[in-house]
Parts: C-alpha cells; sequence; structure tokens
C-alpha cells in the first residue's frame, strides 16, 4: 500500500492514542508498515539526491561510504564491517558528562558496575590474569574496542590490558570525549599498545582543550580520529574551528547518523524522524548533515577519510558478525530498541508540509482510517 501522508497522519494519531495494553492487529501492522515504508522511501530519495553531489564517494564492498584517503580509514572500522566484527572491552560504568545524544542518558547515575578489578568482555567478567587462559582458549578477534562510557575517568586501569592484546597482535581502539585525558595519559596509551583513539569531539562541543588532546594524542598513537553522532549543533561548531581541527593532523572522521532509544529520544521530540528496516529510529536531518559535510570534504580534499557511519552502515555490521559467528542466512543483530513503537514520535514529520510522500494510493475500504473524534 502506498498509502497517503494524510491518512498516515490519521491512523498515527489514532495508534498514539492506544493504551499501552491495547493490542495491534495484523492490519494495524500493514498499515504501521506501510507508514514507515513510505516515510523512508522519501529519505532515501533525498539522500540518494545529496549523494550524487559527491563526485569523490567511495564504497567499501557496498557495505558502507566514505570520502578521501582510504590509506586513512580506521582499522577498527575494517574490523566492524568485514573481520570478526568489534569486541566489546566494558570496564567503566561512569560518565562526567551528559549528553542530549548519549544512549543512556538520564541512566547514568544508574549503570551496573562491571565489578571490582573486573572486566566484562563478550558478556563475561574477567580479571586481567584471565585474559591469557582466554586467548589460549578462543580465536582472537580482529579487533576489539573500549566502549562503556569514559575511559579516562579511570584511565590508569586501562594499560595492563592493552598490554595483553597488543602482545596478542589484536588491532585495539577506544572511544572518549576527551575532556580528561592529558598528555601523560595519552601517551601512556600510546606506550602501552593502543592503535586508534576516538574522540567525540560533539561531546564537548569542538572544545579547543579537547582539539588540542587530539594533536597531542596523534604525538603517540597511530590514528586518532573524531566519532561523534552527526547534530546540527556538531556540523556548526565544526565549520567555526574547520581549520584548527584539521590541523591536530588526524586521521578520519567518522559521522555518525544518530539514533534514538527510549533514553534519549525525549531530547529529540519535534524533530522529523524516521525508521529504517523497522530498525534504528534516527532524526531526518542526521544523515542529511552527514552527506553535506563528505560534499564539502570531498570538494576541498581534505587528506582523511571521512566516514559515513551511517543506519545503512550498521545494518551491514550486524550481517556481517552473524556471518563470523556461524548464525543462519540473513541472522542480524540489528533491529529497533523500542519495546512499543513510539507512534507519536513520528506525528512532526507527518504534519510537515515540506516532507512529501513520493507516491500515495486510496486506501482500500476495509483499511481506511478510523474517524477521530476531536
Amino acid at each position: 500500500m502506498k498509502i497517503s501522508k494524510n491518512d498516515a497522519l490519521i491512523w498515527f494519531d489514532y495508534f498514539a492514542q492506544l493504551n499501552a495494553d491495547e493490542e495491534l492487529t495484523a492490519k494495524h501492522e500493514e498499515i504501521i508498515y506501510s507508514v514507515f515504508a513510505q516515510i523512508e522511501a522519501a529519505v532515501e530519495h533525498r539522500n540518494e539526491a545529496l549523494m550524487a553531489q559527491i563526485k569523490g564517494l567511495k564504497t567499501l564492498g557496498g557495505r558502507t561510504y566514505f570520502v578521501g584517503n582510504e590509506s586513512r580509514f580506521p582499522r577498527g572500522c575494517r574490523s566492524c564491517l568485514f573481520g570478526t566484527g568489534l569486541g566489546a572491552v566494558r570496564k567503566t560504568n561512569k560518565c562526567n558528562l551528559k549528553c542530549k545524544f548519549c544512549y543512556n542518558y538520564g541512566q547514568l547515575d544508574n549503570i551496573p558496575p562491571v565489578g571490582e578489578s573486573m572486566w566484562d568482555i563478550g558478556g563475561t567478567r574477567f580479571y586481567v590474569k584471565d585474559i591469557d587462559l582466554l586467548l589460549s582458549i578462543q580465536q582472537k578477534p580482529s579487533g576489539i574496542a573500549y566502549v562503556y562510557l569514559e575511559p579516562f575517568m579511570e584511565i590508569e586501569e586501562y594499560y595492563p590490558v592493552i598490554r595483553k592484546f597488543r602482545d596478542a597482535g589484536i588491532h585495539q581502539h577506544l572511544y572518549t570525549n576527551g575532556t580528561l585525558a592529558t598528555e601523560e595519559t595519552l601517551k601512556a596509551l600510546g606506550e602501552a599498545g593502543l592503535d586508534e583513539i576516538r574522540f567525540n569531539l560533539g561531546a564537548s562541543n569542538c572544545s579547543d582543550m579537547v582539539i588540542e588532546s587530539m594533536r597531542i594524542a596523534k604525538k603517540y598513537i597511530t590514528s586518532v580520529g573524531i566519532e561523534t553522532p552527526m547534530t546540527p549543533e556538531f556540523y556548526r561548531t565544526f565549520f567555526k574551528k574547520k581549520d584548527k581541527i584539521l590541523g591536530t593532523g588526524l586521521d578520519f572522521i567518522n559521522c555518525a547518523e544518530l539514533h534514538l532509544n527510549e533514553n534519549n529520544i525525549g531530547n529529540y521530540y519535534g524533530e522529523n524522524l524516521y525508521i529504517s528496516r523497522h530498525g534504528y529510529i534516527s532524526p531526518i536531518w542526521s544523515r542529511e548533515l552527514t552527506l553535506k559535510f563528505m560534499r564539502i570534504a570531498d570538494e576541498e580534499s581534505w587528506d582523511i577519510a571521512v566516514h559515513d557511519c551511517s543506519n545503512h552502515t550498521k545494518f551491514a555490521r550486524g550481517l556481517n558478525l552473524s556471518s563470523r559467528e556461524g548464525l543462519w542466512f540473513g541472522a542480524s543483530s540489528y533491529g529497533c530498541e523500542f519495546a512499543r513503537i513510539p507512534f507519536e514520535a513520528f506525528m512532526p514529520v507527518l504534519n510537515d508540509d515540506n516532507f512529501r510522500f513520493l507516491t500515495e494510493e486510496e486506501l482500500p475500504e476495509d483499511y481506511k482510517p478510523p474517524i477521530m473524534d476531536y
């Protein structure tokens, strides 16, 4: 069904008013999926037009897109998309910032600790001394990533673990907002064997202090980059400080398409949202800004890799990891992060006169929207 925008609006208004315990029928689901398909098709059409304007657009096996210097494309992303995925190594359950786009927004004081002197690797708790046993039994991954809030809250704990994985020849990268980094700790990370560090520059609104930490990091760590959810705030501030940021000698910028969960979606109510393949829910402007960002990088010939880390890329990541794990054909961990569809969150895009569906058809009689009693 190519549902009309007006019918979609009426139906979603109806769904948004249902009680949480009211179940949707199969016919309701057909309507919902038709609305999602219409929104997504319009979004894809707009994105394809933007991509067509990027003369130097490149792809890695159809799994993701980038512009710029391919030799500086992050190895951590290659591991994610073509290797055995990214083994998540978790330790720190705290952060010194509160970002509106954070997946843990509003929950930062309630994140369970991993355990005293312990590390979460693949969902299992390990002491540092256990890592030798792990490496002697299981096949080592092509890469691991230090995730789970802000590692510089206790960065000294990370050095011995990084040394273990360095000695095993595993590529390692670490995420940070950068506000707590010092030359001493960045040097120690490099000496321990960290291969790649990613600064969430949007978390500090492109702080001069963090930009300087990026420059310092490049002295000690082979690959230095930015990985930030693409938001209007980051886009604006980046270009105000573009020369200073590019002057750090960084290698790459991962422009992450912002996706929302139950923790952070409230910070984006009123924005035009879409859902990708019934999975991630994102503001429409996020990838549009990324593609505009990449066009500028291409036209100005920045000597770095600028990566479109989109919902499409996340979908490819899930398929690659499932394949590497030997799961069944088509299996993927990619999916919606909401227990119940937040219908009200899609009302702004359906109310936006400037957002148009590509084609519309009249609904069959038994799919007509209900007459709402206002």
